[in-house]
């Protein structure tokens, strides 16, 4: 049986408040061996939700949105993948949204995996097309090298759920998309579908033979209705 992550991120919403309520409101929850859940979050709460998360022995690891694509040294503003180890165990790296607001690169992208994959975090590496995924295997060998040790997410950008007024893409063309990374990269690796995912279609992704899972947006800000994505999963 394969193993499902079911991704969290939770993007520039909730105030230290709001996280606790969160929590409070998602109560304790059992989640069985062959899932993943994970919960990506602004730097500011790390410490705090990892805490939350150890005293009531919640079944959940914390992933980092972005990463500095640098080391430590004199970059300010800026937080490197040593910072965040003690907390995270995955990180969100080349979303559309990085792209597209703040003029991230592809070469950004590779330099921050590269980070994390160097201080033994799990790089959850979004992919908009398979365009985007050619330019990264022709960029750098690191890709097909370390595989294994990345998530794949196929996440095109006319899916993203940022205000509710986007859908979906189909199952089966998502599937097959994400069936076309495994095939780039010669073997198969763990690929998880994103956009406009919820308690109504996540099931529909998740039992697809080239789909592991999903990264949850919107859907994921609300306790039950995570709760609910999780226990269909």
């Amino acid at each position: 049986m394969k193993k499902i992550f079911i991704i969290a991120n939770w993007k520039s919403y909730k105030t230290l408040k709001e996280v606790k309520s969160w929590f409070d409101e998602l109560g304790k929850i059992s989640v069985s061996e062959e899932k993943k859940v994970v919960i990506c979050v602004p730097f500011i709460f790390l410490s705090e939700m990892n805490a939350i998360i150890k005293n009531n022995k919640l079944p959940i690891e914390l992933g980092t949105q972005n990463i500095s694509p640098f080391d430590q040294g004199a970059y300010t503003g800026e937080v490197f993948a040593g910072q965040v180890i003690d907390f995270a165990k995955y990180a969100i790296v080349g979303h559309s949204e990085r792209r597209r607001y703040f003029h991230e690169t592809d070469d950004d992208v590779i330099a921050k995996l590269r980070s994390l994959i160097k201080n033994n975090i799990t790089p959850i590496l979004c992919i908009s097309d398979m365009k985007q995924m050619d330019y990264y295997l022709l960029k750098d060998k690191i890709i097909t090298e370390k595989a294994n040790d990345i998530i794949f997410v196929y996440e095109p950008p006319n899916a993203i759920s940022g205000g509710g007024q986007f859908h979906a893409e189909s199952p089966e063309v998502a599937n097959q998309n994400a069936g076309q990374i495994s095939q780039k990269i010669g073997k198969k690796v763990t690929t998880l579908y994103g956009g406009s995912l919820n308690k109504e279609n996540a099931k529909s992704f998740f039992t697809l033979v080239n789909i592991d899972g999903g990264l949850i947006g919107q859907a994921s800000l609300d306790p039950f209705e995570f709760l609910q994505i999780i226990k269909n999963a």
